[in-house]
């Protein structure tokens, strides 16, 4: 593994030769520089070819990407909040890093589904029963 190397977790690592970035027309304020210099960067990341990613976060990660990620498992970050090319470059790969460190998240348990005990809903509809008479009794008091 070289330098550039970003190590998410032991089964996730972004690889340099996996991330492609072109340099586009920003938009937004910024007056003329907007027009004349591309600052925006758009940042391709090649997740179904990444031989850093594990199967099951390969495939998280798509799925976590929605929109951003082509048919082909190419995953698209567009990144042009910044006036520089080197911010918005930094803010597309922290929020790549970001996209695989939730995908390398061990996935969430599966709810179990429960049923209340058949003395609490007892209980319970027992309770319901005695605040209506309660309520009951609040109306209104006939007189002779």
């Amino acid at each position: 593994m070289d330098s550039e190397s970003i190590i998410i977790s032991g089964e996730a690592v972004i690889h340099p030769e996996d991330i492609a970035e072109t340099f586009i027309r920003s938009s937004g304020p910024g007056g003329q520089n907007v027009n004349k210099v591309a600052t925006a960067v758009q940042l391709r990341f090649d997740a179904s070819r990444a031989r850093g990613l594990s199967e099951r976060v390969r495939e998280r990660a798509i799925s976590l990407a929605g929109q951003r990620a082509t048919k082909e498992g190419v995953i698209i970050i567009e990144a042009g909040r910044f006036r520089t090319q080197e911010q918005n470059r930094a803010d597309a790969r922290a929020r790549l890093t970001a996209l695989i460190a939730k995908a390398a998240e061990p996935p969430p348990k599966p709810r179990k589904k429960t049923r209340p005990s058949k003395s609490s809903v007892e209980k319970r509809l027992k309770a319901k029963a005695g605040r209506s008479t309660v309520k009951k009794m609040r109306g209104r008091v006939e007189s002779d």
